[in-house]
Parts: structure tokens; C-alpha cells; sequence
């Protein structure tokens, strides 16, 4: 009797075994949670040249990072720039201007509606046009958020994710209200506290971009 209680603990333990080894791994659910796209902003002095956009997708089970951007959907918001596969262009008959460039991919699970997106900027200048940019008058005011938050502008004129640069005068006051999700620090904010979800920009001749950072 005793041999057999142990043959069929023995077997008992085999089976246990192998339907631990059976379970599914992690790494069969990865998933999408992030898309960072650089540089997260770039400005082009005349209406002519290319820049690359790098869209870095973060995952996890398990946690890893990947350049996905042959693999994402790439927008822009604005007409100032053609873009194909992160190599962005300007359209020399479209003027100077700024505009939001965004990649997106699905997340890899629960299905292709749920969509992870990035964003950047781009802007397109001339500084000897005195209606461009760079000519003096206007200046481009470009924010990018990196984690789950958005950014507005009083003025209006921001809300990013989504419109992510706006043009004000120089020397206007722009307040940046971070919101939605856990604040950490504002990057490039040179009023106040960079930890503060409010950051004031004076509009300088060549223009600002700061980077609204959330956890």
C-alpha cells in the first residue's frame, strides 16, 4: 500500500508540474502602453529639407522598448509638412507655420480599437519672412507630453495631446496648465517651479518648446 501512495504522490506532482510549465507566458500578452516620438519638436528654417521622426513604443509583459516606427500610422495636423514614415518634408508652396505630428499603433490586446498614440511638433520658418516665425512678430509656442496627462493654454490655442504648438506674439504672455493625470516637472518652464502644473511663457523672437512630464 505504501509503494502505491508513493507512485500516485509522484504522478500528482508530474501533473502539477506540467500544468504550471502549460500556463501561458506573460510575454504572449505584450502590450503597447506608450509611444514616444523624437525629437519632440523640430523647427525647419526654410521650406526645404527632411528630418526623421523616431517613434520609441514602450511595452510591457514583459517590460521592453522597441522602434516601431516603420510599423506606425503617422499624421500631421497641418498641411505646412508632408510626412511618410516619420520623414517629414516641408511643402515650399504651403508658406512657414507649425503643426502636430502624432504615430500611433494598436496596443496589441483587447482588440485594434485600442489605439496608443505619440506626439510631437513641427514647425516651419523663414526668418527673413517678417510673417514667419522667425521674422519677429510671431513666435511658436511647442509643448510635448511624455506619460498620461495634457496640456492647455491661456490663450487658447494649446490642448495637447492633439494640437501641441500654436503661434502668439512676441513678448505675450502664454500660461501652461498641466492637468489629467500624475504631474511630475515641466522641462524647459523657466518661470516659477518646474514641479508646479502652471508654467507661464513669455513668447521670445525664436520661440519655445517645453515638455509637460507625467508618470
Amino acid at each position: 500500500m505504501k509503494k502505491r501512495s508513493y507512485i500516485g504522490l509522484a504522478l500528482g506532482a508530474l501533473v502539477a508540474v506540467g500544468a504550471v510549465l502549460s500556463l501561458p507566458s506573460c510575454g504572449f500578452n505584450k502590450k503597447l502602453v506608450n509611444i514616444t516620438i523624437q525629437p519632440a519638436a523640430f523647427t525647419f528654417l526654410t521650406q526645404a529639407g527632411t528630418e526623421q521622426y523616431t517613434a520609441i513604443g514602450s511595452y510591457i509583459h514583459p517590460p521592453s522598448t522597441q522602434d516601431v516606427t516603420s510599423r506606425a500610422t503617422w499624421k500631421v495636423d497641418d498641411g505646412i509638412v508632408h510626412i511618410n514614415a516619420g520623414l517629414v518634408s516641408p511643402d515650399p508652396l504651403l508658406g512657414c507655420g507649425g503643426g502636430t505630428i502624432s504615430a500611433s499603433l494598436p496596443e496589441g490586446t483587447g482588440g485594434s480599437s485600442n489605439i496608443v498614440i505619440g506626439y510631437a511638433t513641427v514647425t516651419v520658418d523663414n526668418p527673413s519672412d517678417p510673417l514667419c516665425p522667425g521674422g519677429g512678430k510671431f513666435a511658436t509656442l511647442s509643448v510635448g507630453v511624455v506619460g498620461s496627462g495634457s496640456v492647455t493654454s491661456l490663450p487658447a490655442g494649446i490642448s495637447c495631446p492633439g494640437t501641441c504648438i500654436a503661434t502668439y506674439a512676441v513678448g505675450s504672455s502664454v500660461l501652461l496648465t498641466a492637468s489629467g493625470g500624475t504631474f511630475v516637472s515641466w522641462t524647459n518652464c523657466t518661470s516659477g517651479s518646474a514641479t508646479s502644473p502652471e508654467c507661464t511663457v513669455t513668447i521670445p523672437a525664436g520661440g519655445a518648446a517645453l515638455i509637460a512630464n507625467f508618470q
